[in-house]
């Protein structure tokens, strides 16, 4: 393959790209990204409870490319109970979303469905609760289903498309088997496990922890 107008730190990119996923293809191991509760805000949501032209401060990058946790947190006020301090994570979006464990929304009395990221219709609302006064949301609240971040590269090397569901063992810890786990492909994207704070804690599971993808 001969490559045009293309700068050395470029080809350089996509070389470790190609061997990373070589790697990755012969010992289909995955490392895992433990998602805490926390929460995706519009403009709107910024607006009402920061203030206009807010904006929000980063703290940390995450490991998806242009994804950042934010210094900024909200109390999440469900009918039981509150969540104290539950971290925001951006860029915005186009529609707010609280993402919980199974554990979060017991506590605080949610009856939150199991969906994949963005697709809040027919979801429970929540208030939340910042510096300038409560916010009610009339929906948005979810059980972030589990999932597989990978690159197109990295997809084509585990023989894996976006939409595909896929197992994983874990070794280690409490062994077993994840089944379910939606693959997200596209070239936004780094190869990443995300599974909350319950599947994490049933397994013993750390951050950056390997696991291994399943035929």
């Amino acid at each position: 393959m001969i490559y045009r107008d293309i700068t050395q730190e470029q080809l350089v990119s996509l070389v470790t790209q190609a061997v990373q996923a070589q790697l990755h293809l012969q010992s289909r191991q995955v490392p895992v990204g433990i998602s805490m509760r926390h929460i995706h805000l519009s403009r709107r949501e910024v607006d009402a409870l920061f203030g206009r032209t807010y904006q929000l401060t980063p703290l940390r990058p995450l490991s998806q490319p242009g994804q950042f946790a934010c210094q900024e947190c909200l109390d999440v006020i469900g009918p039981k109970g509150v969540l104290h301090k539950v971290r925001i994570l951006g860029p915005e979006r186009s529609s707010p979303q609280v993402e919980l464990a199974q554990t979060d929304c017991r506590t605080i009395g949610v009856n939150a469905p199991v969906r994949s990221s963005g697709h809040v219709e027919g979801t429970p609302g929540i208030l939340l609760q910042g510096p300038r006064g409560v916010l009610s949301l009339s929906q948005g609240v979810i059980i972030a289903d589990r999932h597989l971040h990978m690159s197109t590269a990295q997809a084509a090397a585990f023989g894996l498309a976006d939409g595909d569901t896929v197992r994983v063992r874990i070794d280690g810890g409490k062994p077993g088997i994840l089944d379910g786990i939606l693959v997200r492909a596209g070239k936004q994207y780094e190869l990443d496990l995300h599974l909350d704070t319950d599947d994490a804690n049933a397994f013993q599971l750390k951050q950056g922890q390997l696991v291994t993808v399943l035929e």
